[in-house]
């Protein structure tokens, strides 16, 4: 994996500007982030297109199904050339469709599984249906902990989840955190948020960050203040 924890988000349906925004970006971040916005309007060709610069590529597609169609949707991913470093799933496909997710991976890219997205609260998670759950952070260390016992490599959560995950599942767990955002940003659709200073303290690997780094009017001086104030603690 790469020594800079920083994955700038692609979430953009210009081809052209993400294509720039990489190779601008290239020297100062660790990832590309492709999401589904991206990839449902450019597909493979897009995909390579982003992938020529040479980033490690996170295919955020958060794929969830019955087992048998998200292991046939990951060996066709798998089949890209170059090949995601990271893949994703959706947790709550459950524990059958994580175990075929991560059989049809084979080791091939880092498979991860997103457990409660950022724009979700426990009051939106009670109103899906998750009565059972006491909060968003008891209800992802539940998902997380089944990602593990399913051969996951790892999970996409909040940075307010990462310390109780951290603690149930050590640090050979991949943790992925969207939800980061500088000081002085605005938090926009997302509800559990950190600076990227404080989601690396408690224990995330990989921070997603979009707009703080793709909105800005310098994007790679946005890209590089971001990773010098993680690296200053």
């Amino acid at each position: 994996m790469s020594p800079n924890p920083i994955c700038v988000a692609l979430d953009t349906p210009d081809l052209d500007r993400a294509a720039e925004l990489t190779r601008i970006l290239k020297p100062h971040v660790g990832y590309v982030k492709v999401g589904m916005e991206f990839f449902y309007a450019h597909g493979i060709a897009g995909y390579e297109k982003v992938a020529a610069a040479g980033l490690p590529i996170f295919l955020d597609l958060k794929l969830h199904d019955i087992p048998n169609t998200v292991a046939a949707a990951l060996k066709s991913l798998m089949r890209l050339s170059p090949r995601p470093a990271i893949v994703n799933v959706h947790a709550t496909g459950g524990f059958d469709m994580m175990q075929a997710a991560a059989g049809a991976v084979d080791g091939q890219s880092k498979l991860i599984a997103v457990t409660i997205l950022t724009s979700l609260s426990d009051d939106d998670i009670w109103a899906a249906g998750f009565e059972t759950a006491k909060d968003t952070q008891g209800h992802a260390r539940s998902l997380a902990e089944l990602a593990k016992r399913a051969g996951l490599d790892g999970v996409v959560c909040s940075p307010h989840d990462l310390t109780g995950i951290r603690h149930d599942l050590g640090r050979d767990v991949l943790t992925v955190v969207p939800g980061i955002r500088p000081a002085d940003a605005a938090t926009q659709d997302q509800k559990r948020v950190a600076t990227p200073a404080a989601a690396i303290a408690a224990g995330a690997d990989i921070l997603v960050i979009g707009r703080a780094i793709t909105g800005a009017p310098d994007p790679a001086q946005a890209a590089v203040d971001i990773l010098a104030g993680v690296r200053a603690g």
